[in-house]
């Protein structure tokens, strides 16, 4: 029998993961991550844990240099920046990731939030709420530039519904798709300049930190709309609030910033041309669940010996 902890603050005891550690015979702790932890409580996180089920939470060294019994964590997203892979390696901890299961919600999500700018509905919403009637003119998809940065799971669902709405779509990716006849790929800078709505669905790492920075998106058009569904750190977001505030793009939605929540000195905090999420694209009740379940089934496969469906030192593009 192994104790698995989960802090994934959607899982519960009683749910299906919860259900499903059980009846492979494991030990349930309960740990919710719903802010940050104090230097004593991480250190001693996983202490006599086996397996651990986390969000994006960090996972520092220090961390894992008190965590003699840990032998995988399996993360209950996509991203993994949060774990100190080096770490865990040095350990001989596991450590995997849960791609897929939330690729539908995060197009979903990308297209709401192309909608939202489109037709001005934040300024709609606000107006009526304070007794007022605005009627702005906003603007029709069908005919628009999507430009898509990054062209894995979420970037080609959002290729699909892009398409349904009757938008030009063209993507910028190092792995293109020859099947994908509808799309047409370019490169990185070209997709910026041309694109009326650019949306980002690329990985974070050391090439795409501050993939958007101040010089690509001086190229971008004056009436284009920035979308960030995918990770905080590929838009380097003074830069983005300097171009909101001077005209040089129309304006940004971001469900993803690079510190959460939104800080209170942050640049974007008052600008009225920014929409601004609080990371939940990829949290519908069906992306939870999905995601819950692979990583439970991670981390049991690790704990019985086998191989995990999806191991980040072997990520698949």
């Amino acid at each position: 029998m192994a104790t698995v902890l989960v802090t994934t603050d959607y899982l519960a005891p009683g749910d299906e993961v919860d259900q499903l550690l059980h009846r492979h015979g494991h030990t349930v702790r309960y740990s919710p991550a719903t802010g940050p932890r104090s230097h004593d409580e991480a250190l001693g996180l996983f202490d006599g844990v086996d397996a651990a089920i986390i969000a994006s939470e960090p996972v520092t060294a220090d961390m894992l240099d008190h965590a003699p019994s840990l032998k995988v964590i399996a993360r209950s997203g996509v991203g993994y920046e949060s774990v100190d892979l080096a770490a865990a390696a040095r350990h001989g901890i596991r450590v995997c990731n849960t791609p897929g299961v939330n690729h539908d919600a995060v197009a979903e999500m990308t297209m709401a939030l192309i909608l939202m700018t489109a037709r001005q509905l934040p300024a709609v919403l606000a107006g009526v709420h304070a007794g007022g009637w605005p009627r702005h003119a906003g603007r029709e998809l069908r005919g628009a530039r999507l430009g898509i940065v990054g062209y894995g799971p979420s970037g080609r669902a959002v290729a699909r519904l892009a398409h349904a709405f009757g938008m030009t779509v063209t993507v910028a990716t190092a792995h293109p798709d020859p099947a994908d006849t509808h799309i047409e790929y370019l490169d990185l800078d070209t997709v910026c300049a041309t694109a009326d709505y650019l949306s980002l669905h690329c990985r974070a790492d050391r090439s795409t930190h501050h993939l958007i920075d101040r010089a690509r998106l001086k190229t971008m058009k004056p009436t284009a709309v920035l979308i960030n569904t995918a990770r905080g750190s590929l838009v380097d977001e003074d830069a983005l609030a300097h171009a909101l505030t001077t005209g040089e793009i129309a304006g940004a939605a971001l469900d993803v910033l690079a510190h959460e929540p939104l800080p209170a000195h942050s640049p974007l905090r008052d600008l009225d041309n920014v929409i601004i999420t609080s990371h939940l694209a990829g949290q519908t009740a069906e992306a939870r669940l999905s995601a819950g379940l692979s990583a439970a089934h991670a981390a049991i496969d690790v704990l019985a010996g086998r191989e995990p469906a999806h191991p980040v030192d072997r990520p698949e593009r």
